[in-house]
């Protein structure tokens, strides 16, 4: 669907419109499927963190070789833009096959099952009743909420502090920049229970003293503060996925709770370029909005307190829920 779209949104008159909405919601379908994808084939936390570094890496160079492609391409910016269904098409033969091979072998082994202690009912209990989806719908939705108010403004403010605007627009490609071995590591990390129970709610405080460390800073010292801020911020969406996978009992638990974390996490996430801009208008300068997302960041911490404690989110049937632990045959 992702490749049509593209291919289709500036090869046919009057549909780039839809054609961008149907590859938006191509990619957003992805993105929700990437922690389940992750937990059924038993990745380890170097898969999540390639796939969340995977993600700024991929924007990042899907920006910048536009521009070359055209040129490749005798100047054509449709051809360009449509030759990123290139990718499109062969992710989607890589995960076919990836399923497939899943697939055969799931089925080898013989089976003996136990009950997950503290799941016997007989109905699942509903995502929205509890507590640890919440929580990591919380710290999605925050994580990515301070994202998207930094990366919309940044610049704005680089330049009220005295920047050019192209030395701030470079400053805003080095926040991302800095960000992607933090991206990798986090959930890598995280999957050490010892260092996550410290990692989760230290990373929203950490990330509060970098928006304060950026709005103090002089000019001259902007370059260090905007990229520790750069570190911290990506290292919340690596952690952020990697919660999905690590939190959830099984991959249906898993696709289910990313679906969740990401759907009201993104929506919750939009109003932080617009709450940031009216606060800026309002006071007519930038400490009050700064202050306000070092106090959202707070928050993040508190949601990743919750998100790491608790029993694993689950909502497969009680028959079903089981852990399968392979014993040889004759047994």
């Amino acid at each position: 669907m992702l490749a049509v779209a593209l291919v289709l949104r500036v090869l046919v008159p009057g549909f780039l419109l839809p054609g961008t909405f149907l590859a938006g919601a191509s990619i957003m379908t992805a993105s929700v499927l990437v922690p389940q994808i992750v937990k059924a084939n038993r990745g380890t936390g170097w898969w999540t963190g390639i796939c969340t570094m995977g993600f700024g890496l991929g924007a990042a160079l899907g920006a910048g070789l536009v521009q070359p492609l055209q040129q490749a391409l005798g100047g054509s910016l449709p051809l360009a833009l449509a030759a990123w269904a290139v990718p499109a098409v062969l992710a989607s033969a890589l995960i076919r096959r990836t399923g497939s091979t899943q697939s055969h072998d799931s089925t080898s082994p013989v089976q003996r099952t136990t009950a997950i202690p503290g799941y016997g009912a007989e109905r699942p209990v509903p995502l929205r009743k509890q507590r640890t989806a919440w929580a990591v719908t919380a710290f999605f939705g925050l994580q990515a909420m301070l994202y998207f108010a930094v990366t919309s403004w940044l610049a704005v403010f680089l330049v009220s502090k005295g920047h050019t605007p192209s030395d701030a627009a470079a400053l805003l490609a080095w926040f991302s920049i800095a960000g992607l071995p933090a991206s990798l590591l986090a959930p890598v990390l995280a999957g050490r229970r010892a260092v996550l129970k410290l990692m989760a709610p230290g990373l929203g405080l950490l990330v509060a003293a970098g928006l304060i460390g950026v709005l103090m800073a002089p000019a001259d010292q902007q370059f260090l503060m905007v990229g520790l801020l750069g570190m911290v911020q990506s290292a919340g969406f690596g952690l952020g996925m990697a919660l999905v996978v690590i939190r959830s009992a099984e991959p249906t638990s898993a696709g289910s709770l990313s679906a969740m974390s990401q759907g009201l996490g993104f929506a919750l996430a939009s109003l932080g370029p617009f709450g940031t801009g009216f606060l800026h208008e309002w006071s007519g300068g930038w400490d009050v909005p700064f202050v306000a997302l070092a106090a959202e960041a707070v928050l993040l911490a508190a949601a990743g307190f919750f998100a790491v404690r608790g029993r694993a989110v689950s909502v497969a049937p009680a028959e079903a829920e089981k852990v399968s632990e392979p014993v040889a045959v004759g047994h």
